[in-house]
């Protein structure tokens, strides 16, 4: 989120799209409706279902699955023919005017540089023109053929209202009645909020999907302005979390990267991951990237950490590709994986086809489970009278289950949507043997040590090296966890005039002070202020809000800032476009208000960017080489498309740089066996595949079903109840059918576009009545950038049973 649940009340216009917030987000979508009720807001809806969301909506209007792109950028075209933008922050915040390369090219579905073999880009071309000062060339007037603008125009071009409605299915005044809503934020005393959720991640564009809308912002003026923003709603509060420590396979806490194998020695790491300011006197923050490492190397390895092993920079492993999820199960379906530590994931329900999941488990001389229950990972070769049963006596997995403590059991910390850091304490101790996942882990830790300690063993130093001084090893205090994430001074800090800022050992206030010169240590950055000297800001609990725009006293990364790049609240002269919504004022000497400023030091007129975090200050309509599958989204079909082709280019029909491996590709289904779309989704009355467990809500949802609408009921002669067969080429699912007026028949490409809906919450475990999981369907196909699974739409059939 760049601004955050509460924030949603300030808005003149909520856009849900990608996501069902009154279902899956039922507490948070209080602050949408307040701004209904108060604010006089609209809400609009766009999705393949008629959702709850949608029952409370002003404006509805359906999709095709996957076609967001297509979509988002008609409104693109939309607001640039019809001058609904904000011109001035466009020209000023923006990229908008930067030169790009004249040998930068898109043509037929592919960008410049297309590597076919490999499926990715060289992006050397992706990128600006460069003056002999070395800052990118620009023109404001925005006249230059080649400054972002015009290019980013002729691709957008495409797009006409023909274009979505012939693609999207989407009937073309309802698009044009939602253009038109969107535009009216373009005036300096209106916002838009768009919600966001797994509708939009799990595809195989998904990075993209969301970058258009943010493009869409940008164009408007609403990046930094209270109810604006590209708002996430996280599936549950520590998936923020995860990626904010960076548990992700190459990245590593605050967002910085892990080195790769390219990358041998800390100068040549540190040279590719601290970017140049690209226009004179910008912020550029990442260019504090080597703060930002020491500091988490020193407090990884302590002391053994310094200047001349390079700070431990090769005690760190090197990533030579992608280790994501994806990549792992097929390794391990090939037989070259031994052991996998599964904690807190059910992969056999919640990756892409199952079968491939259960036979890759087969593989593993070992697999331990930390989870407080029992999952069907835990019990894959059982099947419960699914189908392909297994014989349990070939698979060599030995299976180690340790059970875990559940959130109530524990005291930590939870990260929220809106980057809100919140200390809880547990309500009680967990049962039987269970153990909270850090004792759990450290003390597999403390006993690989002991034993590379007594008996030796290959790699020993990133083991025998890291800092371990807690005062309980095997079982770490969370609270000492999160003061290590934190930080402190490991000497003391001074100011320029020399004045000490920070004493020896002290906990650091923000991560303004932290050094490369190893006399700070911070675990991860963005976390730096959330426990001070002061003690711990998490566990503060003042609701009060003086701005009145729901900016309250707790702590979100980062240092409490709630709306992220907030200078671009007011014009480049500091004034705020809308009074009611004044985030910041500029006392003559720095910026103070109702939130925490981006920076505090530049003074309006100074040409200093508010997007702090992007070399050039600037917004990015063009995305350089930020992005796998190119600087400006396009539509790609689905790999499994209902359509058989994509009109926009035949030649390159789904996305060329996703994810997605050779046997992976032959387990694709065709249009003339799987006619219809498949798309999955979640309900109010369970919590991913946890609450089957729960007595209530197996009583409040008991039995898995599947969405169908009333013309493809008709025309298959499925009633209300009666057993259907979901199928795809990987598998199949059998259930109740509900036939519902919530799903529409589309008109796509000349042809009748169905979809079926369908649940993700059951299983063979739990006290709920038995039933698939949905992944016995879906496609092992990811996101070019994050590899998330294409969960929304693929080619299924259905038939009565």
């Amino acid at each position: 989120m760049t601004n955050h649940w509460v924030d949603m009340k300030n808005a003149n216009l909520i856009i849900v799209m990608g996501g069902n917030a009154a279902e899956a987000h039922p507490v948070g979508f209080r602050w949408a409706m307040e701004a209904k009720i108060h604010n006089n807001a609209k809400l609009i809806v766009i999705d393949p279902r008629f959702t709850r969301t949608a029952s409370v909506a002003d404006f509805y209007t359906p999709i095709r699955s996957g076609t967001d792109i297509v979509f988002l950028s008609g409104v693109l075209l939309y607001l640039m023919t019809n001058n609904k933008i904000n011109r001035e922050y466009v020209e000023a915040y923006t990229n908008a005017s930067l030169l790009v390369r004249e040998d930068f090219t898109f043509e037929d579905g592919l960008f410049s540089g297309y590597d076919a073999e490999n499926r990715m880009y060289h992006k050397t071309t992706w990128n600006y023109q460069f003056g002999q000062n070395g800052y990118a060339k620009r023109d404001v007037t925005l006249q230059d053929a080649r400054c972002v603008w015009n290019p980013l125009k002729a691709h957008v071009s495409r797009y006409t209202p023909d274009v979505v409605e012939n693609i999207c299915g989407t009937p073309q005044a309802d698009f044009l009645q939602v253009c038109e809503f969107i535009a009216e934020t373009s005036a300096h005393d209106k916002t838009a909020s768009f919600l966001y959720a797994l509708g939009w991640t799990h595809h195989s564009v998904g990075a993209q999907n969301i970058r258009t809308m943010a493009m869409i912002q940008l164009l408007l003026g609403n990046i930094g302005m209270a109810g604006g923003g590209i708002n996430v709603l996280r599936g549950h509060s520590n998936i923020q979390g995860l990626t904010d420590l960076g548990l992700l396979s190459q990245n590593l806490p605050g967002y910085m990267t892990l080195p790769s194998e390219q990358q041998t020695d800390l100068e040549s790491y540190l040279a590719a991951n601290t970017p140049q300011a690209l226009l004179p006197g910008q912020v550029n923050y990442w260019s504090n990237h080597p703060k930002f490492f020491v500091s988490m190397m020193k407090s990884f390895y302590g002391d053994k950490a310094q200047k001349e092993n390079g700070w431990g920079f090769d005690w760190l492993p090197k990533w030579d590709k992608s280790y994501d999820v994806l990549q792992y199960f097929d390794m391990m379906s090939q037989g070259k994986v031994n052991g996998y530590i599964c904690q807190g994931f059910n992969p056999l329900t919640s990756f892409p086809d199952k079968n491939k999941i259960r036979d890759s488990l087969s593989k593993l001389k070992f697999l331990v489970i930390i989870d407080p229950l029992n999952t069907e990972t835990s019990s894959f070769w059982q099947h419960h009278g699914e189908y392909n049963d297994v014989d349990a006596s070939k698979i060599q997995t030995e299976v180690f289950r340790l059970p875990s403590s559940c959130f109530a059991e524990e005291n930590g910390s939870k990260v929220n949507s809106s980057r809100w850091l919140q200390w809880h304490w547990k309500g009680a101790d967990a049962p039987g043997e269970a153990l909270a996942d850090g004792e759990i882990l450290a003390g597999i830790f403390t006993r690989i040590r002991s034993m590379y300690v007594h008996e030796g063993g290959a790699v020993p130093e990133p083991v025998l090296n890291m800092s371990w001084d807690y005062q309980t090893p095997d079982n770490p205090a969370p609270e000492e966890v999160a003061m290590e994430n934190n930080g402190k001074a490991l000497a003391e800090l001074r100011d320029a005039e020399g004045n000490v800022v920070v004493k020896k050992g002290e906990q650091i206030s923000s991560f303004a002070q932290l050094r490369d010169d190893g006399t700070t240590a911070s675990g991860c950055w963005v976390f730096a202020g959330s426990w001070t000297a002061a003690g711990n800001q998490m566990a503060r609990r003042d609701n009060a809000d003086p701005s009145g725009l729901g900016n309250t006293q707790g702590w979100a990364w980062p240092l409490n800032r709630r709306i992220l790049y907030n200078r671009a609240s007011a014009d480049p002269a500091g004034k705020p476009w809308d009074e009611k919504r004044q985030l910041l004022d500029w006392d003559g000497g720095k910026w103070s208000g109702a939130d925490i400023p981006d920076y505090s030091a530049a003074a309006p007129g100074s040409g200093v960017g508010p997007f702090i975090m992007q070399p050039e200050g600037m917004g990015c309509l063009f995305a350089t080489d930020k992005i796998a599958e190119g600087p400006f989204p396009e539509h790609f079909e689905p790999f499994e498309t209902p359509i058989g082709t994509n009109p926009l280019h035949p030649n390159v029909v789904s996305n060329p740089a996703a994810r997605i491996f050779k046997d992976d590709l032959a387990a694709l289904g065709s249009a003339e066996k799987f006619p219809y779309v498949g798309t999955t989704y979640r309900l109010t009355e369970h919590f991913h595949g946890w609450t089957k467990h729960a007595r209530l809500n197996a009583i409040a949802q008991p039995q898995q079903f599947e969405e169908i609408g009333e013309r493809l009921a008709a025309q298959k002669g499925i009633k209300q109840g009666d057993w259907v067969k979901v199928s795809s080429n990987r598998g199949y699912i059998k259930a109740k059918a509900v036939v519902t007026k919530r799903i529409r028949t589309l008109k796509v490409n000349g042809q009748d576009v169905d979809t079926i809906g369908i649940p993700i919450h059951w299983g063979f475990t739990g006290i709920a009545k038995k039933g698939y999981t949905a992944n016995n369907l879906t496609p092992s196909v990811g996101d070019a950038n994050s590899q998330t699974p294409e969960y929304k739409a693929f080619l299924v059939n259905v038939e009565k049973v």
